[in-house]
């Protein structure tokens, strides 16, 4: 028997919603333009032993939340079993209730499994047998997962020297979903970063270029451009605290560079100077082969020094920074669109108090020639929640045109996220469903609903322009 939580109007609080969501959103494809997918996954067809696998492994958001509970670390990063780890999972559901994580949990029980049962410490043993029974067939293996939810296009995230080898594969397979990819070159930008130049001797290995120059960084980082952009990719991506933007010469450049090489101490000054020239000559670059840049900005990452030696980067020590971002952002963006160098650009902040500015930005630099040129990303990483992105529709709609919006994505690295589609399409429609009732908007069903598909669907088709 289902639940009555997750219902087929969970979220929609009006008859208005409801028709925006059923007629217009629901079965929209989805182009999952950005997220951390593993494409040997996709390309091997691996299926999952069971949901632990699937599910907990590599999901820093659970666990935090285990962590905050009090659940040991044996039973979250440990060598615990994986029906131990999902038992502590379970038992702490019932504890995650307001925090997204319980609305993703039980709409990813019911889209994938079928199972609309609550999930906690009583159901726990019932629920793992099941969904481990199911994904040991071949209809939940990792092709499968992306064809249940109707995606036509996702977007992995690879470094400049991955060789895209699974890529290939995939390109050459029957596999009726396009599988590309984002470039992220963040560890050759990064100088004061530790093994930076351990980095760079990799990044001349991988363009078959001795990287003895500032130039020949460049010329290395574009041959890795030409390379992912022959295999079909068309957007590159920068996770950053801020942008960087500092007045510089190309001999202080050099000089910045050499240095490094030599392994002596970068200042802060040194490296936001030898940043900002290495991301404009990106950004440029991205101009002129036609591709679309993206920047996660305002991520304060590695807090906790202990567990970070014990466990590594991304296993939950990440949290919201406060940098400044309005001025550097404007001089950067600015800088480009002087040279008429700008290509299309979507701005992601994770600090909710830059929503209005993200969102005024990108009317600095729309300038006609594109519909939607430069984009307010949806909320991202610690807003990809309900008050987050109804906090960015309202921002983008407030101070710019929510109609051009390219809509959702799962910033995921979990086969099963992909309800974060469904549950953005149903804030969408019921923000939008709850001012038609308030007579705050018309009640043209039609033109709103055709907004919607936009938003959803056909903005981002457009906008990404996918060979399919």
């Amino acid at each position: 028997m289902k639940n009555a939580f997750i219902h087929d109007n969970f979220l929609l609080e009006n008859n208005y919603a409801e028709t925006l969501y059923h007629d217009f959103a629901k079965h929209q494809p989805i182009i999952d333009y950005h997220n951390h997918l593993s494409p040997k996954e996709i390309a091997d067809d691996k299926q999952f032993n069971n949901i632990t696998d699937v599910w907990i492994k590599g999901d820093h958001y659970k666990w935090r939340a285990m962590r905050t509970l009090g659940i040991d670390e044996h039973f979250i990063t440990g060598q615990a079993s994986d029906k131990d780890k999902f038992k502590n999972w379970a038992k702490t559901v019932p504890y995650t209730m307001r925090n997204p994580l319980f609305h993703w949990t039980h709409l990813e029980l019911a889209r994938y499994f079928d199972i609309y049962d609550m999930l906690n410490e009583a159901s726990a043993e019932n629920i793992y047998n099941e969904t481990s029974e199911k994904l040991n067939t071949k209809v939940y293996s990792c092709q499968n997962l992306l064809k249940t939810v109707n995606a036509e296009v996702v977007c992995t995230t690879e470094d400049p020297t991955d060789t895209l080898e699974h890529h290939r594969t995939i390109a050459k397979s029957d596999f009726s979903v396009k599988v590309s990819t984002s470039f992220r070159p963040d560890k050759a930008i990064l100088i004061a970063n530790e093994g930076y130049n351990d980095y760079i001797n990799a990044l001349g290995k991988s363009a078959d270029i001795n990287i003895n120059s500032f130039t020949d960084l460049c010329d290395a980082l574009k041959a890795r451009i030409a390379y992912f952009n022959a295999y079909g990719c068309k957007l590159s991506d920068h996770g950053l605290n801020q942008m960087s933007f500092e007045s510089f010469t190309a001999s202080e450049i050099e000089q910045i560079f050499q240095k490094k090489r030599n392994n002596k101490t970068i200042s802060t000054t040194e490296a936001e100077k030898f940043q900002c020239a290495t991301l404009l000559f990106l950004a440029e670059t991205y101009h002129d082969f036609g591709w679309i840049q993206q920047f996660h900005l305002g991520a304060l990452r590695n807090n906790n020094k202990r567990m970070l030696t014990a466990l590594g980067p991304d296993t939950g020590w990440d949290s919201i920074g406060d940098y400044s971002q309005a001025h550097k952002l404007s001089n950067f963006l600015n800088a480009l669109d002087s040279k008429d160098k700008l290509t299309k650009t979507i701005l992601y902040n994770l600090n909710p108090a830059d929503n209005e500015v993200l969102a005024t930005m990108i009317g600095n630099f729309n300038d006609g020639k594109i519909k939607g040129k430069v984009q307010f990303g949806s909320g991202w990483w610690f807003l990809d929640q309900k008050d987050g992105i109804i906090k960015q529709l309202n921002a983008l709609s407030n101070m710019s045109l929510i109609s051009c919006f390219i809509g959702m994505l799962t910033d995921s690295r979990s086969f099963l996220s992909f309800p974060r589609h469904e549950y953005f399409r149903r804030i969408l429609c019921n923000l939008l469903g709850d001012e038609i009732k308030r007579g705050e908007l018309p009640n043209d069903m039609e033109w709103i609903g055709n907004m919607v598909a936009d938003i959803c669907y056909n903005n981002a088709k457009s906008y990404f322009d996918f060979k399919l």
